[in-house]
Order: structure tokens, then C-alpha cells, then sequence
């Protein structure tokens, strides 16, 4: 994280991509980024736009309902237990298409998006962290519906569990906040927006808190990145202690997915979490997703969401 605060001392304009756990990074100053990487960050993008213009196939082959359920089950123990309130559990899938990273890359509508080195893509709507004018916002996204069901927007907000989901990762984040600023507050609670999910709309759920830095931040933006990460809404709280219950359970390593990515712009920062993941290891693709748990979770309703968050945005 030292060469982020290098970077950011000197106003230089760089990328960065950090993996979930921190053991892998890659910074590089955005005059100097290789030819095979590429990313959209909001509005800015360094690749030209394409829509796609042909027929494509996808197939997925999740984990069995039965080896689900059994891992859910251990993260149903830890939170009777009370070692943890809410986790995020996710699983990889395998997945075959006909289109290449790059083609899925390019034609994916999403508003962060990144392609590196013919490794992995994502195509995320989530925000991790903006620090504009000495102001940090985050916008932790926690709960989805098909927009297509009745009255979704109604039933998504009045949902129990996705309300107690939400206000667990909202609280977690302003403590998060409250490490690195000052007067923090959450500005919009549970707002909705759509989001193009391969060809069905869903509306997801997000919250924007915010806190003021002090006006040197960018001294120690490394130190920052470090303290905040690995993100709340795909950990879970309390955080240190379902971290250490996700290497548990989960089967594989996250490696870059729900890590982050971002670019310092020379003055601001912005950044995504990296959901909505594909990777590809000997040749063959991997998907990776999964939701958040709490007590009130129904194994057949988490299965399937898992499921569903497989998708290309095209």
C-alpha cells in the first residue's frame, strides 16, 4: 500500500486492484498501463464503447443444493452462536459461453467495470468508496428483486430480512468511516435504483454514507484503502471475526473477487467492489457470487440467489 501513498503524495494519476485479502495489488500509474488492461470507473473508460451485435450462450453448473445448504447450516451455527450477525457467503461456479473475456468486457453494461490481462472481468454496480473534496462516501448495496414482480419496490423495503441485512452492513460502514473521518453520516438510506441484470431488470438497494477527511488524505491513501478493506457488504459484521468464519467455510479463495479497484485521478478518488466476477484458471471459466446471511435466511431462497446473480449484462 506504500506505493498508493507514493502516488497519491505526488498527485499522479494511477489504477489500483486490490484482492479481497490484500495479498495480491496492482498499482501502476495510468500513463504507463499495460496495453491488456482495461476499466470503466463511472464515466471515464479507456477503451472504446461496443454493443454487442450477436446471439451468445451461457450455461452455469452451481455447487449441488445439498453442499449448499451444508455450508449454510455451519453459518447458521456462528451466528447462534453469536460469533457473527450477517456474512456474506459465496461459492464459484463454472460457466460456459462462446463469447471471450474480452468480448464479455466490452459489451457488459455496468457502471464499473474492469478487464485484466485475459485473467478476470467484472462488470459491478457497487460502489466501494468516493473521496471527492475531502468528503468520503461509501454505498454499501445490500438487497435485490426482479423489478417485473408487483409492487417490487414496495416489497424489497419492507422486507424484515433484507431491512436487518441492510442496517447491519449501513451501521458496520459508519464505523468503518469513523476510523479514517470525521462527522459521519449516512445522507441517503435505502434508496433503489435498476440495474440490467443479462435480460432481466432488477431494482437493488443502497445506502450513501459519508465523513469528512482530513485535507491531506491523499498522504496516506494506502493506509486508508488498508483500514477500510476488505469491504463491509462482502464480509459481513462483525467483521474480524466473519472473516475468519468465511476462510472457514468457504470452499475456494476469493483471490480478487470482492476485492477492489479504483482510480486516483490526481485530485479524487473512485472505486468499485468487484462482484459480478468471472476468472479463468486452465482454460476454464469461473463465476463467482453469492449473498449475504442472517438468521432469518431460507436455504432454498439463498441457493437461488446465488444462482441469479449469475449473469452477463449484455
Amino acid at each position: 500500500m506504500q506505493k498508493i501513498n507514493e502516488l497519491a503524495s505526488r498527485r499522479e494519476p494511477f489504477l489500483f486492484i486490490l484482492s479481497y485479502d490484500l495479498k495480491e495489488q496492482f498499482i501502476q500509474p495510468l500513463n504507463e498501463l499495460d496495453a491488456d488492461i482495461f476499466f470503466k470507473i463511472g464515466k471515464q473508460r479507456n477503451y472504446p464503447r461496443k454493443l454487442i451485435n450477436k446471439n451468445y450462450l451461457l450455461t452455469k453448473s452451481p455447487l449441488s443444493f445439498e453442499n449448499y445448504k451444508k455450508a449454510l447450516e455451519k453459518v447458521l451455527e456462528e451466528i447462534r452462536r453469536g460469533n457473527t450477525y450477517l456474512l456474506n457467503l459465496t461459492f464459484k461456479t463454472t460457466i460456459e459461453t462462446d463469447l471471450s473475456l474480452k468480448e464479455i468486457f466490452t459489451f457488459a453494461k455496468a457502471k464499473y467495470k474492469l478487464y485484466f490481462k485475459d485473467k478476470f472481468i467484472c462488470f459491478s454496480p457497487e460502489k466501494f468508496i468516493e473521496i471527492v473534496n475531502n468528503q468520503i462516501s461509501t454505498y454499501p448495496m445490500k438487497g435485490t428483486i426482479e423489478a417485473s414482480i408487483v409492487n417490487a419496490k414496495e416489497k424489497i423495503l419492507t422486507n424484515e430480512k433484507e431491512m436487518a441485512e441492510h442496517v447491519m452492513i449501513v451501521d458496520l460502514m459508519r464505523n468503518d468511516l469513523a476510523m479514517v473521518g470525521t462527522n459521519v453520516q449516512v445522507e441517503k438510506f435505502r434508496y433503489v435504483e435498476k440495474i440490467q441484470a443479462g435480460k432481466q431488470e432488477l431494482l437493488q438497494v443502497s445506502s450513501k454514507i459519508t465523513a469528512t477527511l482530513p485535507k491531506d488524505w491523499s498522504r496516506t491513501l494506502g493506509d486508508l484503502l488498508g483500514t477500510l478493506l476488505p469491504a463491509g457488504s462482502i464480509t459481513g459484521t462483525p467483521k474480524k471475526s466473519t472473516v475468519s468464519i468465511i476462510e472457514n467455510i468457504e470452499n475456494y479463495k476469493r483471490d480478487f473477487y470482492t476485492g477492489v479497484f479504483g482510480i486516483f485521478d490526481g485530485e479524487n478518488l473512485y472505486s468499485s467492489v468487484m462482484i459480478r466476477f468471472i476468472e479463468k484458471e486452465d482454460n476454464k471459466l469461473y463465476y463467482k457470487s453469492g449473498g449475504g446471511i442472517t438468521i432469518d435466511s431460507d436455504a432454498q431462497s439463498e441457493y437461488q440467489e446465488l444462482i441469479d446473480k449469475i449473469y452477463l449484462p449484455l
